[in-house]
């Protein structure tokens, strides 16, 4: 008999998951939305339990971002080290609405603060996620100057995922923000190369190279959809994979 969609196979054996902090704020202008929290932490817990290791990056510009600051005349890095403690936040509150999942989860921190979460250990990280915990990676890459994009690619490729998933307020990588153009092209499977010389909006520059270098697909999905991330973790639903060409 053949599986109906709801209980067919994943197609990822291990993924790391990238959302934006701007994605926890849900209707708010700051901060975090506690329900949006708990159905993208629902959502997370579902592709555990297919039996697909997990592992998560947050961005923290709900609460602060650097570049902004930045650009009000703050030290570049210093507003930088300010967004990642940023990200820490976010991951504790991740872990916080997983664990009410009955999901078993760790926050691995690049910058250390040990009374708080674990420091990266790539072994380690690598350990936990065979033990089937989700581990949420805090503090971006430790240095400024780097986004949490960079960060996601990096990790990605540090634990050897299948695939790099980036949750998004789109079903997709349009030619335009779909919200302000409504001519805007979707696109169901770009080249590393498309998204650097088109310039869209995904990932900065150096998570798009470093995600090619290593061979990592990219996919780009809405996750406010409840049971997206499942349905693509099937290969069903609508996203945009990036990949280099056959």
């Amino acid at each position: 008999m053949t599986a109906s969609p709801e209980h067919a196979a994943p197609i990822y054996r291990r993924v790391m998951l990238k959302v934006s902090g701007e994605a926890l704020m849900g209707e708010g202008s700051f901060g975090l939305d506690p329900e949006t929290v708990n159905a993208i932490a629902a959502d997370i817990a579902s592709v555990h339990r297919m039996g697909v290791e997990v592992g998560l990056v947050i961005g923290g510009g709900n609460i602060f971002r650097g570049i902004a600051a930045a650009a009000r005349g703050m030290d570049r890095a210093q507003g930088d080290y300010a967004g990642m403690l940023a990200t820490v936040i976010n991951a504790l509150m991740m872990q916080n609405a997983l664990e009410n999942c009955d999901v078993d989860t760790r926050v691995m921190t690049a910058i250390q603060m040990p009374g708080i979460a674990e420091p990266y250990i790539r072994r380690r990280a690598v350990r936990h996620m065979e033990k089937r915990r989700v581990v949420i990676f805090a503090a971006g890459t430790g240095n400024p100057f780097f986004t949490t994009d960079t960060a996601a690619a990096l990790r990605a490729a540090e634990m050897e995922c299948n695939g790099l998933f980036k949750g998004t307020q789109v079903d997709g990588v349009y030619s335009a923000d779909p919200h302000k153009d409504p001519t805007a092209t979707r696109f169901d499977e770009l080249t590393y190369m498309d998204v650097l010389s088109q310039d869209l909006n995904v990932m900065d520059a150096s998570a798009i190279s470093l995600a090619r270098e290593n061979g990592l697909p990219i996919i780009v999905f809405n996750i406010h959809h409840p049971g997206s991330f499942a349905r693509v973790m099937r290969g069903e639903g609508r996203f945009t994979r990036i990949i280099d060409p056959a």
